[in-house]
């Protein structure tokens, strides 16, 4: 209930049902839904679907939002005898064809997949890579595989995904299909892999001019605009979305729909399951009239829905064939920007196009901007083409002994004898070296622990030119080793950086608590001064005296009580208690309070810089060389440490006051530990990290106008965030102190509130009581004497002025 599609199809069948009996208001059956959440977990789904069959009695199901789901339901409707309906995107399964009481709205998978098969054809691509999701994908993908293998259209690849595959493991795959050379794509997912794909493949450069990509209607049809990351990854991809003609009706019903879902995202319609979902509704609603209609032959209600007659729904004209609504046309549309727009129309084997123009070849498509915004099509190498452009090997030095695996990690299988590298420096390697049809094998060079032996490293390659092509690591780029070796423009930021712990705040003291939870306190000491001078006023001399007087009792007593020294003594009972409640709640905020400054003193273990101090540096890091050439860097002591824990460890214990590193390091330890450690200071005195190639390669300037796109395109700072803030979470759990909020004593204060009013309402109803009856007796005598006067014979006749007075 809480995904999009699920608030989308909620509400649709909500609505489509109240219009429904608002046309046919004679009808004497009603259609009532009944909800439950099924979380997205199919053992969920079932144990809500048999508490609606057992307790509530339900005559039909709705669900089955994911292929496992719907078979579990359907298994289960067949054994009740309930129909069950899905107008999800779940795969047209062979699997499901079994169940009688399973009726489903779906797309004709078989025309669609003729449909891409058509496309190919008519582009000239005789070769794709396919990604699937692994969700039953051998009958999902069959029909699209076979009209593949009819049209000789060869899948070079295929690549699995699952909706559990995280980031890490879809940059995996995609570096591989990457690495394959193909840049045709077909991709039949769910929208849930599609909103996570995308973003990875921009980053890697796979969405540039050359590649295509074409989405099936099963992520089509669910898709909305309000995943602005994934849709503007999508720019440039072709879609095979179910077509839904755009009739006043669905135009006016949209309009409703989209000012009752009340969504905080910007929905611009209504999605195709959704629709779908009205039908179904209006079809359920139907067939329960005619299930139930006295004097016709005695249906039931699966019979009533899948043998009534045709009718007619926001989808168009809605038939169920073998108990399917199936939708065998479509929209291919074309990914622009954060929308889509239509280029044309697939149907009965043909391309029509927005001007209803049939034809068998795309010429009925409008023109296509592909990704990278070009309108050319993207074209395959021949395999001539392809035997010329075999990958030649580029042989690469990796220092091994590089400690902080985010920057470099280097590991070799030694059964295989293959060495794998990964990391920041590796991620940006190999995404500028993949445009140049290089296959990289790795070499570690184990000596790699200090700046020498990063000198010697550089060495190796100038005077192995037969054995090396190039070094790629944490290597800064210096004036002597640019004698050896051409460096690359740097791709990380240059100079040095000094991390201290954070400055102490002399409003410390304030830290513990938020602004909310201060004036929520405050709010209260006043309240209970209030209340109490409310209650005592009348009777407490205490409490008495001017205006000015009574309000400085009244705050001078409210406040007294967070150190239990009001003076004034206290006569009644509700006044007690108001102060007993609240002083009791005193004493849980102020030990709270004081437990939380002690914990925030003890993380904020802040030093003075110093100039007699010691401060720390990596040893393998050219800090090391020129914290002792550089004026800026000399005076105190220099500790060369070896890991980040030692960092860690020397800054909390006081052996260093702060440490003196390059960038790359010193952000990676900052986003480690974000509450602890800050950058105070960066001095641009190295050069940043370069990848080194042999004198005169030319690859280097190549590679260097890579590295200067990425920076460009900011595509260089994406991989930086990836490697440098993932682990920022889990690295800082224990790190990052939480001041405590009104939230996490919301009990005290509402049990402290209803105290107040519960005095306030003893005290005041008796009191208004009281003053009741006085006024009324008052009242009693004075009408009944002016009556007395009244009626009372005068002796004499009365003059005018008497009677005015009797009057």
């Amino acid at each position: 209930m809480d995904s999009m599609e699920g608030k989308f199809v909620t509400s649709s069948i909500s609505m489509a049902l109240s219009d429904f009996y608002h046309v046919n208001n004679g009808y004497r059956t009603r259609v009532s839904v009944l909800s439950r959440d099924s979380h997205g977990d199919p053992l969920q789904a079932l144990a809500a679907a048999m508490d609606l069959l057992q307790t509530e009695q339900v005559e039909a199901l709705v669900g089955g939002q994911s292929l496992f789901e719907a078979k579990i339901l359907a298994e289960l409707g067949e054994k009740a005898k309930v129909p069950v309906f899905s107008s999800f995107q779940v795969p047209s399964s062979l699997s499901l064809t079994k169940y009688n009481y399973f009726i489903q709205a779906t797309h004709d998978t078989s025309s669609e997949a003729k449909g891409i098969a058509a496309l190919f054809s008519n582009f000239d691509w005789r070769t794709a890579v396919l990604i699937y999701e692994d969700d039953d994908w051998r009958e999902s993908i069959q029909p699209l595989v076979g009209h593949f293998q009819q049209n000789a259209i060869h899948i070079e690849y295929k690549a699995e995904f699952s909706v559990s595959s995280n980031e890490e493991c879809i940059m995996k795959q995609l570096r591989k299909l990457k690495a394959s050379g193909i840049r045709i794509f077909v991709a039949h997912i769910s929208e849930q892999i599609a909103n996570r794909l995308f973003p990875c493949a921009r980053r890697l450069g796979m969405m540039e001019e050359g590649h295509a990509w074409i989405l099936t209607a099963r992520s089509m049809n669910n898709f909305q605009d309000t995943n602005y990351l994934a849709k503007e990854a999508m720019e440039g991809v072709i879609g095979f979305k179910s077509y839904i003609p755009l009739t006043e009706e669905l135009h006016n019903f949209t309009l409703r729909w989209k000012r009752s879902v009340r969504l905080e995202e910007v929905v611009t319609g209504m999605s195709v399951c959704s629709i779908w979902a009205h039908d179904i509704a209006w079809s359920l609603a139907r067939a329960a009239e005619v299930a139930k209609l006295p004097g016709l032959p005695v249906y039931n209600l699966l019979e009533a829905i899948t043998e009534g007659a045709k009718h007619k729904g926001l989808s168009g004209d809605i038939k169920f064939i073998d108990k399917k609504f199936i939708s065998d046309k479509f929209e291919i549309v074309n990914m622009i920007g954060r929308g889509e727009r239509s280029v044309g129309l697939w149907n009965s084997g043909s391309f029509i196009s927005n001007r209803r123009r049939r034809l068998s070849s795309t010429n009925a498509l409008e023109t296509i901007i592909w990704p990278g915004g070009s309108t050319r099509i993207p074209k395959i190498r021949s395999l001539k083409e392809k035997r010329h452009g075999e990958k030649k090997k580029l042989r690469v030095l990796v220092p091994a002994g590089n400690i902080i695996p985010q920057i470099l990690e280097v590991k070799t299988d030694f059964k295989t004898g293959v060495t794998a590298a990964t990391g920041y420096c590796i991620d940006v390697f190999e995404t500028s070296i993949v445009p140049f049809n290089y296959e990289v094998e790795y070499i570690p060079w184990p000596g790699a622990i200090n700046y020498n032996n990063y000198n010697d490293l550089v060495y190796t390659l100038y005077s192995q030119k037969d054995k090396y092509d190039a070094a790629v690591g944490d290597i800064t780029i210096t004036d002597n080793r640019s004698l050896y070796v051409d460096f690359t423009l740097p791709f990380t930021d240059m100079g040095l950086a000094v991390v201290t712990a954070k400055d102490k705040s002399m409003w410390i003291i304030f830290k513990p608590l938020t602004l909310s939870l201060w004036l929520t306190i405050a709010t209260f000491f006043i309240l209970t001064g209030a209340i109490v001078w409310l209650i005592e006023r009348h009777d407490n001399a205490d409490f008495q005296g001017s205006c000015f007087q009574q309000i400085g009792t009244l705050l001078c007593f409210g406040f007294s009580t967070l150190v239990f020294a009001h003076r004034e003594r206290l006569q009644h009972n509700m006044s007690r208690f108001v102060v007993i409640v609240w002083i009791f709640a005193v004493l849980i905020l102020t030990s709270n309070y004081t437990a939380t400054l002690t914990s925030v003193m003890t993380v904020q273990q802040i030093r003075g810089l110093k100039s007699n101090e010691n401060i720390g540096f990596f040893s393998a890091s050219i800090a090391a060389n020129v914290v002792n050439e550089n004026p800026t860097f000399q005076g105190p002591r220099y500790k060369g440490l070896k890991t980040a824990d030692d960092f860690t460890n020397a800054l909390r214990n006081g052996t260093i006051s702060f440490i003196v590193d390059e960038v790359p390091y010193v952000k990676l330890f900052v986003a480690k530990h974000p509450s602890e450690f800050e950058i105070v200071k960066t001095e641009s005195v190295t050069n940043g990290f370069g990848f080194a190639f042999q004198k005169g390669s030319p690859l280097v300037q190549k590679v260097s106008r890579e590295i200067a796109k990425l920076r460009r395109t900011e595509k260089l700072k994406a991989i930086e965030n990836w490697w440098f803030q993932r682990q920022t979470t889990s690295a800082t759990s224990e790190d990052t102190f939480h001041p405590l909020t009104v939230y996490t004593f919301r009990g005290l204060f509402m049990i402290t509130g209803v105290s107040f009013a519960f005095a306030l309402i003893v005290y005041l109803i008796p009191w208004n009581r009281d003053q009741r009856q006085v006024l009324l007796k008052h009242f009693h005598r004075y009408v009944s004497h002016r009556f007395a006067r009244a009626i009372r014979p005068s002796p004499t006749t009365p003059n005018r002025q008497n009677e005015n007075a009797v009057i």
